[in-house]
């Protein structure tokens, strides 16, 4: 196992230690690994830069890496970081290492290899971001009460839309559900006020880091 490790690599956009800006992990000091590449192109995508570039690095050294901070949680996003078949291979050495990992994933990939002890938080695209052709309903049956779903708003249509599948897909029974407003797009005041006017089953959130240090890379 260990020699697999050190031979299997990933292209790596950034690795870096920030708060956790989302999720129910919000406000969490975190290892993130950001993996470069990604199928999809969302009109509020706020991590282009990791589209392309970054460097290959050994399974082994990204966990080296990470030993190098004081956490047990790690996140692995990207771009979409299943779009690198080596990612679940990561994943598993992670939760072998005793770690919590999350796994920020576009929704649009298969989710039915990723190892059973990930928290997997998962997008559902909008009309709003232009990709919403892109959703693999099939995951679905593969989350569980301890993985999240994720709606980033763009505005009241996408709202509309995001309701009308929690109640036609049942959402609220598999897992809780994440409401995000696009940054400087959709008012977060407004999106609260829709959400307390319909007594939604859902947990809206802000992206802190944001808030905190603003857009930009290692945030």
């Amino acid at each position: 196992m260990m020699q697999a490790l050190e031979t299997t690599t990933l292209r790596v956009s950034e690795i870096f230690f920030s708060l956790q800006g989302e999720t129910s992990r919000v406000g969490l000091p975190t290892v993130f690994v950001r993996l470069t590449g990604c199928p999809l192109r969302c009109g509020y995508c706020d991590t282009a830069y990791a589209f392309t570039g970054g460097e290959n690095i050994s399974i082994a050294d990204i966990l080296d890496r990470i030993t190098h901070y004081k956490t047990n949680y790690v996140t692995v996003t990207g771009g979409e970081p299943l779009a690198q078949k080596a990612c679940l291979v990561l994943l598993t050495a992670l939760c072998d290492a005793k770690y919590s990992v999350s796994l920020e994933t576009s929704g649009a990939l298969d989710l039915s290899q990723v190892d059973l002890r990930i928290c997997k938080v998962m997008d559902i695209k909008t009309p709003g971001s232009g990709e919403v052709l892109k959703n693999n309903w099939e995951n679905l049956i593969y989350l569980t009460q301890k993985d999240e779903i994720k709606f980033v708003l763009c505005d009241e249509t996408d709202y509309q839309w995001a309701i009308e599948i929690i109640h036609h897909k049942q959402l609220s029974q598999l897992c809780p559900i994440l409401f995000s407003p696009v940054y400087d797009s959709l008012s977060p005041a407004t999106l609260a006020s829709w959400i307390l006017r319909d007594e939604l089953p859902v947990r809206m959130q802000l992206q802190m880091h944001k808030l905190l240090w603003g857009e930009g890379p290692g945030r």
